[in-house]
């Protein structure tokens, strides 16, 4: 299909989490592994779980993944616009690089009609240079306030041509109301491009829901292309923090080898980060959602933020450095990423009010560094090599932060890793580590997904507590290949694919 306009399929849904990104990712591995060269795409996101392109930019985690999931690397071009609320307004970042921060209001106004140019020019470059773009809506195409502003859903869809393929949330029930309203809502235009019904997250015997098909296909006159079980536990990154309602995430009851604590911040970003401790056996990680659950705690991670100074503000008012000092001075482990790195040093800085109203606000001291909120983002993949107790190891790395941390005083610690500079062969420093290893700060998002560097914090943590230190367990690039090959397997055994190739036009 070489130098053709490329095939386009959405999925846009009732309302919100009701599995678009999920599917989306099923259809870009799906059609890879049926020999289709396929890109995803969604003109907006608002997400904090944000992703780092070869290119040094910025998109959604969730295009990310489906780019993954289909066998190619991500660019800007899958997320041309991505919203990142912060402390009462939203970083606009446009085709991988900030483009403004406005308010709700200045966003709902006037931002959306100036962005529509970018959507347009990014799913050109995808749409010529793929045989088939998978569309993902967002939230619900007819929220009536918003829809003659909305870039997400419709609009994108009538410029991709697309067969739109509506899904809906059986698990939350009232589905026949939300299927037929949301129909009943788009104009004859739109309705025109919506191809078939996809039933999401059903629990139980199926046969005792064919009734409810023929009665969706009936009142509609859509067919239903499929009834997707509900999936759990696919091992796949979360799109946002409604992610977290999981309860694999809350506070453990058993009696695990290892408890490591993770604060969870108001403004917690790219909590993926910590993906792989939850496949790790015998270790029980946990978002931590008030000091007291810190008690019993081995390991403290304190993750990024897409407003440390806010952070900050709200670890201290509620007593959160009182618990984590209490645990640093009971030799216990701490790590913090990009943001959580930031809350460690003496102060945080913003001179600028990047991210607040506050000139500057104290850290957690556990570091001597100083850090201060620039207006330059910084957007990498890096690589490198780590010092002090795990000296040696190599590791790889995004970095999205609007800060520099600078070590202060003959006291300083040594870095946490010697980086290669993305451009020339020169080395550049990242973070810090205490002599004794215990108390690590990074800019690295993505450090856990090292097998061998968390596997050697574990056995830190295992030492300490007079346990045997343990094998590489879990290959986290294998454990992800397999996620995207099962959900594939599993979208396609309940997904009429005959019959949705012919209603997205491809026989």
């Amino acid at each position: 299909m070489s130098g053709e306009v490329a095939k386009a399929v959405m999925f846009v849904g009732t309302s919100s989490s009701v599995g678009k990104s999920i599917l989306a990712t099923a259809l870009c591995r799906i059609l890879a592994q049926d020999g289709y060269r396929v890109a995803p795409f969604k003109a907006q996101n608002m997400s904090l779980n944000s992703a780092v392109t070869p290119s040094g930019r910025e998109i959604g985690r969730a295009q990310a993944v489906q780019a993954e999931a289909a066998g190619i690397l991500a660019n800007e071009h899958m997320n041309p616009v991505l919203l990142k609320p912060t402390a009462g307004r939203t970083q606009v970042i446009v085709q991988g690089r900030v483009w403004d921060t406005l308010s709700a209001k200045e966003y709902f106004l006037a931002g959306k009609d100036r962005l529509w140019p970018y959507v347009v020019e990014s799913y050109e470059f995808l749409s010529s240079r793929w045989d088939v773009v998978v569309l993902e809506g967002a939230g619900s195409p007819v929220e009536m306030n918003l829809k003659s502003r909305d870039i997400a859903n419709m609009r994108a869809a009538e410029l991709a041509n697309a067969a739109v393929f509506l899904v809906t949330d059986i698990d939350r029930g009232g589905i026949f109301a939300a299927i037929v309203g949301t129909l009943q809502l788009l104009t004859p235009a739109e309705r025109n491009l919506v191809k078939g019904i996809v039933v999401n997250k059903f629990r139980g015997d199926k046969e005792l829901f064919v009734e409810g098909v023929r009665m969706l296909e009936s009142y509609t006159g859509l067919p239903v292309v499929g009834v997707i079980p509900h999936l759990g536990d696919l091992g796949i990154d979360e799109e946002d923090s409604v992610g977290l309602d999981n309860p694999r995430y809350r506070l453990p009851q058993g009696q695990e080898e290892i408890r490591v604590a993770i604060l969870q911040l108001p403004h917690l970003a790219n909590f993926t980060d910590l993906d792989p401790l939850f496949l790790e056996p015998g270790v029980a990680p946990y978002f931590a959602t008030e000091p007291a659950q810190l008690a019993g705690a081995d390991g403290i991670i304190l993750p990024g933020t897409k407003s440390t100074m806010a952070d900050l503000e709200w670890l201290f008012a509620k007593g959160w450095q009182k618990e984590i000092l209490r645990l640093v001075a009971n030799r216990k482990h701490v790590l913090g990423i990009c943001g959580g790195y930031q809350m460690l040093g003496h102060v945080v800085q913003d001179p600028h009010h990047q991210e607040s109203q506050w000139d500057e606000r104290a850290g957690l001291d556990l570091f001597p560094a100083l850090t201060g909120i620039l207006p330059e983002k910084r957007t990498v993949l890096s690589e490198g090599v780590l010092q002090g107790p795990f000296s040696g190891l190599k590791v790889k790395g995004y970095e999205i932060h609007m800060g520099e941390t600078t070590l202060i005083g003959p006291d300083a610690p040594l870095p946490f890793a010697v980086l290669r500079k993305e451009v020339a062969a020169q080395s550049r420093s990242d973070g810090a580590i205490s002599s004794d290893g215990r108390i690590i700060g990074t800019y690295l998002h993505g450090i856990l997904h090292n097998d061998a560097f968390r596997t050697a914090w574990l056995n830190e943590i295992r030492r300490e507590k007079g346990q045997s230190p343990q094998p590489v367990r879990v290959l986290t690039a294998q454990v992800r290949t397999q996620a995207y090959d099962r959900l594939a397997t599993a979208v396609r055994s309940h997904l009429n694919m005959d019959l949705f190739y012919q209603l997205s036009g491809f026989n």
